[in-house]
């Protein structure tokens, strides 16, 4: 996101750079930095991302993700309540649906499942108050998106990783995953902070939006375009320890689209080819 807004000429500031580090767990320093930094815009992207880890550390993950959305609206209420606020929710806030079910809006009721997705749910709640207090907060709920230099516990890097692991020699060609049928709309990383880049700059008002591809893939599908494009042999195998129900988790993208006019550029092809040289140049290093 940082690249993307530099490159059309904005000026970034981070709370996560190596001479300003941030934490927002920390009321009065978050409040200060705003204060000193003086943005016009504030993108939240400050989260315990991992559902996993949010299990073993229920409480960590609220004090992250629910009272850092809380620090910020209120340092933004507080000293720049003009700014645009961007607040970086996910699909997992509805939960998983039956495989076959329609596509999400935001209309639909919230059902989260982790203590991840009810902290993101409840810091949503945080940004709608905000709103109806008068700040321009976007709550976005950005549905599974990846790409070049996402963490491997997410699943399509995790393939991704071990593919190129499997293609250098370095490990055995037996592909360790969980529960392929579940569908997914899967996102490239490119096209979603387009996204928030145009809620940013442009006339949406504010609200709850989807970013999703509105693209149903099942996770098997995304696994054999992997596969392809690594042009190596595999066995896949089923580790008990990552499988999860079958479930079905897509979204309707119409309410962003009509507000900015946006639609994602990036196909299926593009994440897998991207991700797939991404870890070569990762594992060659």
């Amino acid at each position: 996101l940082a690249r993307h807004l530099e490159a059309q000429g904005h000026e970034v500031v981070g709370c996560a750079d190596d001479e300003r580090e941030v934490d927002v767990t920390d009321r009065a320093a978050l409040a200060r930095w705003l204060r000193e930094s003086a943005p016009d815009a504030v993108v939240h992207l400050a989260a315990q991302s991992s559902v996993a880890r949010s299990f073993d550390d229920p409480a960590g993950c609220f004090r992250v993700n629910y009272l850092g959305a809380l620090h910020l609206l209120e340092a933004v209420a507080a000293s720049h309540a003009h700014a645009r606020v961007v607040l970086v929710g996910s699909a997992d806030q509805y939960g998983g649906r039956p495989p076959g079910h329609r596509p999400l809006r935001e209309t639909d009721a919230l059902a989260p499942r982790s203590p991840y997705a009810r902290t993101k749910a409840a810091a949503e709640l945080l940004g709608r108050r905000a709103i109806a207090g008068g700040l321009r907060v976007f709550a976005v709920r950005a549905f599974n998106h990846t790409g070049p230099g996402q963490a491997p516990h997410f699943a399509a890097p995790s393939f991704a990783r071990q593919l190129a692991e499997i293609a250098a020699g370095r490990r055995a060609p037996v592909l360790r995953v969980g529960n392929l049928d579940s569908v997914r709309d899967f996102l490239h990383v490119e096209d979603v902070v387009r996204a928030y880049a145009l809620l940013l700059r442009g006339d949406a008002a504010p609200g709850v939006y989807n970013v999703t591809s509105e693209a149903p893939c099942r996770i098997g599908d995304l696994l054999d375009g992997l596969v392809r494009e690594a042009g190596v042999r595999v066995e896949i195998e089923t580790d008990p320890a990552l499988v999860r129900p079958t479930d079905q988790l897509t979204g309707d993208a119409r309410r962003l689209r009509a507000a900015t006019g946006w639609r994602p550029t990036r196909d299926l092809a593009a994440i897998q080819r991207d991700l797939v040289a991404d870890w070569r140049e990762r594992i060659a290093a």
